[in-house]
């Protein structure tokens, strides 16, 4: 898929949103009286997305973050370009692609590291990567890191990409049922969607991400430079307060799985499973925006053909918000 299919996809996605409920020009609105700034943050109901709990649990003095969720990485992503929101979690190459194209954001902090599985069928003959050769394996977006990462350890294995398997484009929540009733043999995507197959016994996790590139981002948040620029208190209240989360969630996942069900609507030891076992699923350590991140992942979407030109990182990258986080 070439970027120009991507963004007309992505505005075909928006106009047919039905869990949009924002009007664009929202850049930051002032509650009543003028006391705080209203922050309207999309996000998808997925465990790297688990620093939204900071809109409940958090004391904003000049900030209020209101969560908006979204359906799909199209739906996220036009809003945030159209400034129907403030800010968003993105993919990072669905974001690096905005940028490429012009839009004004600019990524304050990371939405965690490491949390994607490759999930197959159970009882199919998958034990092994090279058993991915001749099935049907979903991505949630050409435009993904789970796209980069599945690319990337089947190369590792010599197995063809374009041509040894079929890679399709599904939306998360579709793929447990997908898995079940055979339509596809796996898929690679954010949890909990792994640990989600595993406890209902239709799938079993084949590789965790951290196994195939140790670390890597995934989700950022993007944030449009005009509420930057018109609020930048309220930006850097909202940083901090998202890494107070941060370390919450490292600290009691337990607690942390129990508030996510209002955000993410899964049963809580599904979450905790996710935050746990095995250590380094998901992590929400060192959440600072570093060009070398970002080159990587840049690097490796040209060498998959998921694009064929380079976003500035300089103007992009905004690492100020992190340094001043308390």
């Amino acid at each position: 898929m070439k970027r120009r299919e991507f963004l007309k996809g992505a505005g075909r996605a928006m106009a047919a949103a039905p869990l949009l409920s924002v009007m664009p020009g929202t850049i930051g609105n002032v509650l009543a009286g003028g006391r705080k700034v209203r922050l309207k943050i999309g996000y998808l109901p997925i465990t790297d997305h688990l620093l939204m709990v900071a809109a409940e649990r958090e004391s904003f003095k000049t900030a209020a973050i209101e969560p908006v969720k979204f359906a799909s990485w199209p739906e996220i992503a036009e809003a945030l370009k159209a400034g129907a929101i403030d800010g968003g979690f993105l993919l990072t190459p669905i974001g690096l692609t905005l940028r490429a194209k012009g839009a004004p954001v600019q990524v304050v902090m990371l939405g965690h590291r490491n949390g994607s599985v490759i999930t197959v069928k159970q009882d199919a003959g998958i034990d092994r990567i090279e058993d991915l050769e001749g099935r049907s394996i979903a991505v949630p977006s050409p435009f993904s890191t789970h796209n980069i990462l599945l690319r990337k350890v089947l190369t590792e294995h010599r197995i063809d990409p374009a041509s040894d398997l079929r890679i399709l484009d599904m939306a998360p929540p579709e793929m447990v049922n997908a898995l079940a009733t055979g339509r596809i043999d796996g898929y690679i995507v954010a949890e909990p969607f792994g640990a989600q197959a595993e406890a209902q016994k239709v799938g079993k996790v084949l590789m965790l991400s951290k196994d195939i590139w140790p670390d890597h981002i995934c989700c950022v948040l993007n944030v449009r430079e005009a509420v930057i620029d018109k609020h930048p208190e309220a930006v850097q209240e909202m940083v901090s307060g998202m890494v107070r989360t941060a370390a919450f969630i490292a600290e009691r996942p337990a607690e942390a799985a129990k508030g996510s069900v209002k955000l993410i609507g899964q049963r809580p030891a599904v979450v905790e499973t996710v935050l746990t076992t095995p250590a380094g699923r998901l992590t929400f350590d060192d959440l600072v925006p570093r060009e070398a991140d970002f080159a990587a992942t840049q690097d490796y979407m040209i060498a998959f053909g998921i694009a064929k030109e380079k976003a500035d990182l300089a103007g992009y990258l905004n690492a100020g918000f992190m340094a001043g986080a308390a």
